[in-house]
């Protein structure tokens, strides 16, 4: 592949393939990483949220299955959550809206700093790493949302634009305060199934971060050449990911790490576990290993809202957990500024593990 076509310093490498039909050679996946033919597709567990709240024989049903695909799977998706159809699509079209907006518009927001509080990038880090990955993405911060609505995308000049503007923060503001509700209903689920009771770390989790990472993936003209995100697990406790079309793939435990399409289906909601609640648990509940695909035709979206700690809270593993005959922890406590400093340092695309940064080395 040629990778001098159309090159511009300005633009990613998605936005330069779709110009002129091709893939740059700084996108092309080593063989090995390739995502190859789509053949299979997850049965994934779907909990029905709604039980939680119905009576003590049904949350303890629903508790259950949470625990038993954090074991087994760490990732599973929910129903009848409380997020309406509407709400989920207006979050899904703010997002387009953004994307849609010209290119040196959105350049504005631009930056390589993984603290800010809100920016818009086209690769992991652009102009440093070797590998750029199909897609462009917007993140920040959303909780306290008064405290971060101010810092989202300011209006472009035009009053037409300004309209789109205002209607983007008002859809992403209200699936944004849902969708965290929505976190710590299951995140004290997922707390009960460990028997540690549905409040411990409430307090802590309430005045935690949300971080919403806001995804495009363009069409890609040889999408069995190239990935939209390389293999990786979030750091954080939970994400909740909605998403406008296939594409998320996830890494079957039981298939000796084969990848699976992640179906999507209209009202549902999917969930994975981040390297915080592996942590936590000592690596009874595991992170959710996962990557995204692309596809020749449509543009796929998708919205992950990022729940864990505050800024330098950190996360240890409970002494609940660690009792017993299992008394040693295999993880180092961790802030999600820990977090940001590894990944302002580290090349992801070649292999680097943030949960990996974290394993103690144990005596043999």
């Amino acid at each position: 592949m040629e990778d001098n076509k159309g090159s511009s310093s300005s633009l990613s490498a998605p936005e330069a393939g779709l110009d002129h039909g091709y893939v740059p050679d700084c996108s092309v996946m080593p063989p090995t990483s390739r995502p190859g033919p789509i053949m299979d597709v997850m049965d994934v567990p779907v909990i029905d949220i709604a039980c939680l709240r119905e009576s003590p024989d049904g949350r303890a049903r629903v508790v259950e299955g949470i625990g038993k695909a954090c074991r087994q799977l760490g990732f599973f998706q929910v129903a009848n959550h409380g997020i309406s159809e509407s709400v989920m699509e207006g979050a899904l079209s703010a997002a387009s809206d953004f994307f849609a907006l010209p290119h040196k518009e959105k350049m504005e927001l631009m930056s390589n700093d993984v603290t800010k509080p809100v920016r818009y990038c086209t690769s992991l880090r652009d102009g440093i790493d070797q590998r750029q990955f199909w897609r462009v993405f917007l993140k920040h911060y959303a909780y306290p949302l008064d405290t971060w609505i101010k810092l989202w995308p300011c209006s472009p000049p035009d009053y037409r634009q300004k309209l789109v503007f205002f209607c983007i923060s008002e859809k992403m503001a209200t699936y944004s305060a849902q969708v965290r509700i929505l976190a710590l209903e299951v995140l004290g689920a997922i707390m009960e199934s460990l028997k540690l009771g549905h409040t411990y770390m409430s307090e802590r989790l309430e005045e935690g971060m949300q971080v919403m990472a806001i995804h495009c993936y363009p069409p890609c003209p040889h999408p069995d050449l190239v990935l939209g995100l390389p293999q990786h697990s979030d750091y954080a406790c939970i994400t909740i990911l909605l998403q406008s079309r296939q594409g998320l793939q996830v890494m079957d435990p039981d298939q000796g790490g084969t990848w699976k399409v992640v179906p999507v289906h209209p009202g549902y909601l999917h969930v994975h576990l981040g390297d915080h609640l592996e942590v936590l648990t000592n690596g009874g509940y595991k992170s959710a290993v996962h990557r995204a695909i692309l596809n020749s035709e449509q543009m796929r979206y998708s919205i992950a809202s990022i729940h864990g700690l505050a800024m330098d809270d950190k996360m240890e593993t409970a002494d609940e957990l660690v009792m017993g005959d299992q008394r040693t922890r295999v993880y180092k406590a961790s802030s999600f500024r820990d977090f940001l400093n590894f990944i302002s340092e580290t090349d992801i695309s070649k292999g680097g593990s943030f949960l990996d940064s974290l394993k103690v080395e144990l005596d043999a």
